[in-house]
């Protein structure tokens, strides 16, 4: 069950043809189980690959044209909610939309969209599918669960393109990070108790997904990044986090790459500080509320470009004058932080919460989402209302672990004689979103 900025609850099942024509289901939900089904889209129109992305290392940039698109209310209160919003916020060819009263009629299908007749009432909704316009696709192989068994399956992943954490910045916004990864129907991530019941879902039928149990908020531990993230404005990073809930103190690393496969590293930031106790968030049910302040701080520049560029800034913005060079840390607490990097000492942040277990029965440990502009939910009203990538807590890993590299390296050589990468453990996508086989 994915969560949007809003907050919004949903689940997605994208269908791309050989004809470049694509049919996409969106399925809304009142609850972040996914379990309360408010409306469906269904989507139609022609996707067109282009050239790769010269802002985001990895992606193809596309073009896409919507033919149709389509709503299917499932209840009464979703029918009056959509066609108030409508009605009150759409252009004169949509203010009647639905007439007052109406009632609703189980898997009727009314047309939000259609290029045909240049009518278009998907705005009221914050409602854009430029996703499309950031593709990339990766693929892995995912060992095989039982012990009898060797070898490993393929695992296909699509990653389209962020949707803006602002809902007015939606309609316009071109991406530059991605979402999480959607799922292939034939290739997918094993074990996935949600992949046959969305699978058969359709407009008229959305997924209803299974119970979840709720887990109390416990930060304590060591947790890890399940793998390269991406974030708009071209950032690629690894996140290690430690929390100590005796004294609510957290510490936190965050390694900066310049490539999507997190191979090449430019900075690592080394921060530390208190958190509150937690309370229930009144937004985004299930979330939990905190406010972390930072009060230290040490870079480690990893590369000759971050070196020039820390060394080049202005005296007094971040550590000593002229002292940097690759590979040694230094401490930013004495200057406030490090304005060449956006980081300001001390510094309090408002955020969201969410422990969830896998279907490996793995504690995953969900931060709020950055908001999309690069700025920093540094007051209450900027809070989070969705969330990053989920990380992972580190099984048996001491609290004291005073070196992220031991996390990502076997020690071992490649066949050019180069130290291998091990990959980071992947959790399970909690969100699936699986292809539907035929077009109407």
């Amino acid at each position: 069950c994915e969560v949007r900025p809003g907050p919004e609850f949903l689940t997605r099942s994208y269908l791309f043809y050989a004809n470049r024509l694509f049919k996409a289901y969106q399925f809304y939900y009142w609850d972040p189980s996914c379990r309360d089904p408010s409306y469906s889209l269904v989507i139609k129109g022609k996707l067109r690959l282009r050239q790769a992305s010269w802002i985001t290392r990895g992606a193809t940039e596309a073009d896409y044209h919507l033919h149709k698109v389509g709503i299917v209310f499932h209840s009464q209160k979703a029918m009056w909610e959509v066609a108030s919003w409508i009605n009150q916020t759409s252009s004169e060819g949509c203010s009647g939309f639905l007439p007052p009263g109406r009632t609703w009629a189980p898997g009727a299908l009314y047309e939000l969209l259609s290029a045909k007749t240049e009518r278009d009432c998907t705005a009221a909704l914050g409602f854009a599918m430029h996703e499309l316009s950031l593709v990339r696709v990766e693929k892995h192989y995912q060992p095989l669960l039982q012990p009898q068994q060797s070898g490993s399956r393929l695992v296909e992943e699509l990653y389209l393109g962020d949707i803006h954490t602002e809902w007015v910045e939606r309609l316009h916004y071109r991406p530059t990070g991605y979402q999480r990864p959607m799922q292939s129907a034939v290739h997918h991530i094993h074990p996935c108790p949600a992949c046959g019941i969305i699978y058969r879902a359709d407009e008229h039928h959305p997924p209803i997904l299974p119970v979840r149990a709720q887990l109390p908020m416990q930060l304590s531990g060591s947790w890890v990044s399940t793998h390269c993230e991406v974030r708009p404005a071209v950032l690629f990073l690894t996140r290690y986090f430690i929390f100590h809930g005796n004294n609510h103190t957290w510490e936190g690393y965050y390694y900066h790459y310049s490539d999507p496969l997190c191979k090449q590293p430019t900075f690592t930031i080394y921060a530390s500080g208190r958190y509150t106790q937690g309370i229930p968030s009144s937004k985004v049910r299930g979330g939990t509320e905190l406010a972390f302040k930072v009060t230290q701080a040490r870079v480690t520049p990893m590369d000759q470009v971050t070196v020039m560029m820390l060394n080049s800034s202005e005296p007094g913005s971040c550590g000593l004058m002229s002292s940097w060079s690759t590979g040694v840390e230094q401490d930013i607490t004495p200057t406030n932080g490090c304005l060449a990097l956006g980081i300001k000492l001390p510094h309090t942040e408002y955020e969201l919460f969410k422990t969830e277990q896998d279907t490996k029965d793995r504690s995953l440990l969900y931060v709020g989402e950055r908001p999309t502009d690069g700025s920093s939910p540094d007051s209450p009203d900027k809070r989070p209302t969705s969330y990053q990538a989920p990380l992972i807590q580190c099984a048996g890993a001491s609290e004291e672990f005073p070196n992220y590299v031991s996390l990502k390296y076997l020690g071992k050589k490649d066949a050019n004689g180069n130290e291998a990468l091990k990959p980071l453990p992947v959790a399970f996508l909690l969100f699936i979103a699986l292809l539907f086989l035929r077009w109407d």
